[in-house]
């Protein structure tokens, strides 16, 4: 009879289940927060990316101004906001564009790259042998009105 009640506290013993639980939910979990915040500064820095478009794209439609203004301001732009890594410089297209009342507006494209790295998603995929979360590229366009423009 004691060798009976001996046997069932012993099936029945659940100490250490807690640390094994911790052990395999941890490692998901520090995973689950690192993308959070590599999504989060992705994010910021895409957003400075397009205020940067925008920003050359306020510079180009405006008389007298051409590309090497356009890509001061918005590299002036990039380096205010804390994104100094090296980046292509800014393009710009002047072209026309038709409007549904049939008038036709001379307009300005700036378009801006910036490449961003993965912080903490990038290392822990090259520990496992991962590639391709390194660095991505972001782009953001701004098409404006020339001022005066038009036909």
């Amino acid at each position: 009879m004691a060798s009976l009640t001996l046997r069932r506290r012993r099936g029945s013993d659940d100490s250490g289940a807690e640390l094994i639980e911790l052990a395999i939910v941890l490692p998901i979990l520090l995973l689950v927060v690192a993308a959070i915040m590599d999504f989060g500064f992705l994010f910021q820095r895409y957003e400075v990316v397009t205020n940067a478009a925008r920003e050359g794209a306020r510079v180009a439609v405006l008389p007298g101004y051409g590309l090497p203004q356009v890509q001061a301001r918005v590299q002036s732009y990039l380096t205010a906001s804390g994104l100094t890594a090296a980046a292509p410089p800014a393009t710009m297209v002047i072209g026309a564009q038709a409007l549904p009342g049939g008038l036709v507006v001379s307009t300005a494209t700036v378009t801006v790259q910036y490449p961003s790295q993965f912080a903490f998603i990038g290392p822990m995929a090259a520990m496992i042998g991962g590639s391709g979360w390194g660095t991505i590229t972001l782009q953001a366009s701004s098409v404006m009105r020339v001022e005066g423009g038009g036909s």
